[in-house]
This record gives structure tokens, C-alpha cells and sequence, in this order.
């Protein structure tokens, strides 16, 4: 697969933003501040990573770079290793731990049978926080890397008040988001995350799959979410263990979303199969009496 990279902007989107577009692979982010420069994501490969930083060269003007990696898919952080290793790369706590299993080797053993993976090494994250967030004052501008997990654990959004922008990354997506497992505590984390940036009220939620900076987005992967649980919801026990259930008339990926007419069925193909992973969630969280909607009580 070859990988054309190209730097694009939303209208109306703050200048200091540009979006680094990897094909319909991935989008990443670079923020321009007075202080720093920041990549937010350093896409799929060290090749992609260094074009990206050819193509951004005129606007760096000297400042020193700043990484952000949203969290630990291939996707968004194989590029590191195209980084001098005196730049700062920022990710949650949790980022080492998916890094430190052996799952993360497999991934990359799988993908080097494809030869734009070869250079790909595993760097790690070299500053990294634990909690809710964490600010990058960068003069101008101010980046809060918020603590969004659900689509993974470890995954984090960047919000900028003073352009009311969020890099949502993975946890918003067009059509729909993947929850990272059927386990009823990832399903309820990324509703919660997705709720956590609604309440931003964001003039542009800037996504890295969906190619949209539309807030609407992040209601309508809401709302899919809550039209799945009522319709998992309005299921006999029977039906809730037929192993079709994403091919169900009501329960199709087409009967919840609108899926884009000009999307590849490759794209189809994949989000089909996240469709059935957060029917396997759902399911999960209805039989174990969860509403993943409701907050949990404290203690």
C-alpha cells in the first residue's frame, strides 16, 4: 500500500492548525504556538513522520517540537522512530503498559510482512502522565491533553480553549467509534469520554479518522451508541445469543448510522467489524445489567 501524505485545513478552522492526511489512513495534527511547536501524532510509518516534518518545515520557524502521542495504534505512533530523540514525546501512564505487552510486538511483526513497515521500530513515549490531564502552556495557545479512554485505554484528546478546538483523535470517529473490548467498563469509559467532549461545546472537534472537524459528530456517535443499546435492549434472550446479530434488520451497521456512499469497502469492511465489536459490548453491559449511560455511584 503506498501512502501519499498531503497538509490540508478545515474552513474556519484557526491557522495554527494544520492536518497532516495520510490517504484515508489516518489524520494527524500539528499545532503551531508561540512557545512550541506540537505534533499531535506521528502517523504509521518513520517515512510518513519525516515527510511530515519536510512539509511542515516552513512553518516551524526555529521553536522547539513537541510530541503528542494520542495512544499506542500502530497508526498514529510508529512514526517515532523518525524523531530525534531529544524531542519530548507526551502520552498517558497507560500508554507504557500497552507497550510493554507482548501484543505490541506481535502487531508489528504482523505488519512487517509489508515492506513500508520494515524501519518501524517501537519508541516509547518519554514524558508521561497519570489522571485526568495535563497542560502544554504554549503561550498562545494552551493544549489540555485530556484522559479519554474507551476506544483504548490509554487514549487521549487535546483541547484548545482559546480556538475552542478538540483533536478528538479516536475517541470521536466518522461513522462510529470501536470500543477496545467487550468488557462493560471500556463500553461505559468511552460513552463517558465521548460525553466529556460534547461538554467542551468545541467549534471544531478535529478527528483522525472521518476526515471532519464537524461537532455534530460527537452526537451522532451518541446517539448510535444509545439507539444500539435500546434496540439490544428490546431483544429476547434467545435472540441476544444469535452469533448473526450485525446482520439482524434494526441491528445492521446501515439501519444505525449513515454510512457514506463513496466510502471503499475496505473502510466498509472495517467498520463493519467495529460495529460487531460494540455489539459484543453492548451485549456484555445489558446482560450484566449495566446501562453504560449511567455514571457509576460512588462509594
Amino acid at each position: 500500500m503506498d501512502v501519499t501524505l498531503q497538509l490540508t485545513r478545515y474552513p474556519g478552522l484557526d491557522d495554527r492548525i494544520t492536518i497532516l492526511r495520510a490517504a484515508d489512513e489516518v489524520d494527524a495534527v500539528f499545532v503551531r504556538t508561540k512557545r512550541f511547536n506540537v505534533l499531535v501524532d506521528t502517523l504509521a510509518t518513520p517515512a510518513l513522520c519525516r515527510q511530515a516534518l519536510d512539509l511542515l518545515a516552513g512553518q516551524m520557524a526555529g521553536r522547539p517540537l513537541l510530541v503528542v502521542n494520542s495512544h499506542m495504534d500502530w497508526d498514529h505512533f510508529w512514526g517515532n522512530a523518525a524523531l530525534d530523540r531529544q524531542v519530548p514525546i507526551i502520552a498517558h501512564g497507560k500508554a507504557i503498559d500497552r507497550l510493554s505487552d507482548p501484543a505490541a510486538r506481535e502487531i508489528l511483526a504482523e505488519k512487517q510482512q509489508e515492506a513500508r513497515f520494515d524501519a518501524v521500530e517501537l519508541i516509547a513515549p518519554t514524558i508521561t502522565f497519570d489522571g485526568e490531564s495535563m497542560v502544554v502552556h504554549g503561550g498562545d495557545l494552551t493544549l489540555k491533553l485530556i484522559h479519554t479512554p474507551g476506544h483504548t485505554p490509554d487514549h487521549i484528546a487535546v483541547w484548545i480553549p482559546e480556538i475552542r478546538t478538540c483533536l478528538a483523535v479516536d475517541t470521536v470517529e466518522h461513522p462510529i467509534p470501536e470500543v477496545w473490548s467487550s468488557d462493560p467498563a471500556d463500553l461505559s469509559a468511552l460513552i463517558a469520554s465521548l460525553n466529556r467532549i460534547r461538554d467542551l461545546k468545541a467549534d471544531y472537534v478535529v478527528l483522525a479518522h472521518g476526515q471532519t472537524a464537524a461537532p455534530a459528530v460527537v452526537d451522532a456517535n451518541l446517539h448510535y451508541f444509545a439507539t444500539l443499546r435500546d434496540r439490544v435492549d428490546g431483544l429476547t434472550n434467545t435472540e441476544r445469543n444469535d452469533a448473526g446479530l450485525a446482520d439482524r434488520d434494526g441491528l445492521r451497521l446501515q439501519d444505525l448510522v449513515t454510512v457514506p456512499r463513496d466510502m471503499s469497502a475496505e473502510t466498509r469492511a472495517f467498520y463493519e467489524r467495529c460495529h460487531q465489536s460494540n455489539i459484543a459490548a453492548m451485549l456484555a453491559a445489558r446482560n450484566a445489567g449495566i446501562d453504560p449511560f449511567r455514571e457509576p455511584a460512588n462509594d
